[in-house]
């Protein structure tokens, strides 16, 4: 199976096309207010209508009301949610669209307990840990805390970059791989040169 792959904080229509037409399986559009690659909703909706076909549209939230969430998903076309804060398993399925859980990995976390937790989540998305940060770090994480053998999907995130995610492919055998800052001109704003990069690392190790 080839490893999925995909681009997050995308605040550009140009963006997420250049990404899709390269490959990318998904899309991020981060939904969190204090975050350098927050877009709105209205704005969000109209990348995802320029999305071709079979490119899934992300949105992530940091501890939303459920309210918040309907209201920005149901705007913003998402197809696929994505959980960055403290949501308990409860909150997380109260939504008619399938979730990810993210979990900022750092030593003495459980994963497999994260994963009975959550367990009808599509995947853990795994991130790393930086205080008061939710993603978008660049920083990475040690892969060896990852257990061999997690009962969901992993969504490998956490300072990946062109240079790297061969490396991590081949580590962690993730279901997928998510990046943001690793292919970024500036927070918000995509290279390219770095997506097309990123994207022929990971189809080199597939």
């Amino acid at each position: 199976m080839s490893t999925l792959v995909k681009i997050c904080g995308v605040t550009r229509t140009e963006d997420a096309l250049f990404a899709a037409r390269h490959g990318a399986n998904a899309i991020g559009l981060v939904f969190y207010g204090p975050s350098p690659r927050y877009i709105e909703p209205d704005a969000a909706a109209l990348i995802v209508r320029a999305l071709p076909p079979f490119v899934t549209a992300v949105g992530l939230f940091v501890d939303a009301t459920e309210e918040e969430v309907r209201a920005v998903a149901a705007r913003a076309h998402i197809q696929l949610l994505q959980f960055h804060g403290a949501e308990t398993p409860q909150f997380c399925s109260r939504f008619d669209l399938p979730y990810m859980k993210a979990v900022r990995v750092r030593p003495g976390i459980d994963l497999l307990q994260y994963a009975l937790d959550f367990h009808d989540a599509q995947a853990l998305l795994l991130d790393a840990y930086q205080e008061g940060l939710h993603g978008g770090t660049g920083a990475t994480f040690d892969w060896a805390l990852i257990p061999p053998s997690l009962p969901l999907p992993i969504v490998l995130s956490g300072g990946l970059a062109p240079d790297n995610v061969r490396d991590a492919v081949r580590a962690v055998k993730p279901w997928a791989v998510d990046v943001s800052s690793g292919v970024e001109a500036r927070k918000g704003i995509k290279d390219p040169a770095k997506i097309a990069a990123f994207i022929s690392g990971v189809r080199d190790v597939d």
